[in-house]
């Protein structure tokens, strides 16, 4: 008998996801396995991780919308055994699809309490499949593992920080987020010492936050 949740998960991957277009297997397979109520907060409703829209996750962050995570992974382009550096850990659930797909995956987040949950949910839904994790200024990338064949950004700089292009493997795309308010999600592409910028869509994510050095 097929439960509520997978019900709700493959009903999400079928409305939200593929009726939009995003149509590899891999990535619509990442979203069937991935449990999305293990990562919002207790007491969420069932029906409400897997709506059609962001949520609240604390710290003034959130969850994005699913289709938009669908979206940002499926614009990296990536391949089983890709490393990718996810700028915004959040709930882990982005960085749990990236594991789902074989990615080997170096995800970065500010808030120490926000880490903590992450880490403990995608280890109770991807055993055996380990991401590292650190708490770090997102703004600063994490240079001991580049280059990376992707980097995720999944809240919103003013600008694109040049570490996180110093960072990114020649034919390698970071997908981000950037401007005030109301941003733009773009692609870039790096080819050598060239890096090709691509407008996506019109977007809204948090800000994302510098770590305080004082």
């Amino acid at each position: 008998m097929v439960d509520r949740a997978s019900k709700l998960r493959e009903r999400m991957v079928s409305w939200q996801i593929a009726a939009r277009g995003i149509l590899d297997h891999r990535l619509l397979d990442a979203f069937r396995k991935v449990p999305r109520e293990r990562f919002v907060p207790e007491g969420t409703p069932l029906s409400a991780a897997y709506g059609d829209y962001p949520l609240p996750i604390g710290h003034g962050q959130t969850i994005s919308q699913p289709f938009i995570v669908a979206q940002m992974v499926d614009l990296l382009e990536i391949d089983s055994g890709d490393r990718i550096l996810e700028i915004g850990t959040g709930s882990g659930y982005q960085t749990a699809v990236l594991l789902e797909m074989g990615a080997e995956v170096v995800t970065v987040e500010v808030y120490v309490e926000l880490v903590s949950k992450a880490r403990r949910a995608v280890r109770e839904v991807c055993p055996g499949k380990e991401a590292m994790f650190l708490v770090a200024d997102g703004f600063s990338g994490w240079e001991p593992g580049s280059p990376y064949k992707g980097i995720v950004v999944s809240a919103a700089p003013p600008e694109v920080p040049g570490a996180l292009l110093s960072q990114l493997a020649d034919g390698g795309n970071l997908v981000i987020p950037v401007g005030r308010g109301i941003q733009e999600l773009v692609t870039i592409r790096r080819r050598g010492e060239q890096y090709d910028r691509r407008f996506v869509e019109s977007v809204r994510f948090v800000p994302l936050v510098k770590k305080d050095r004082s």
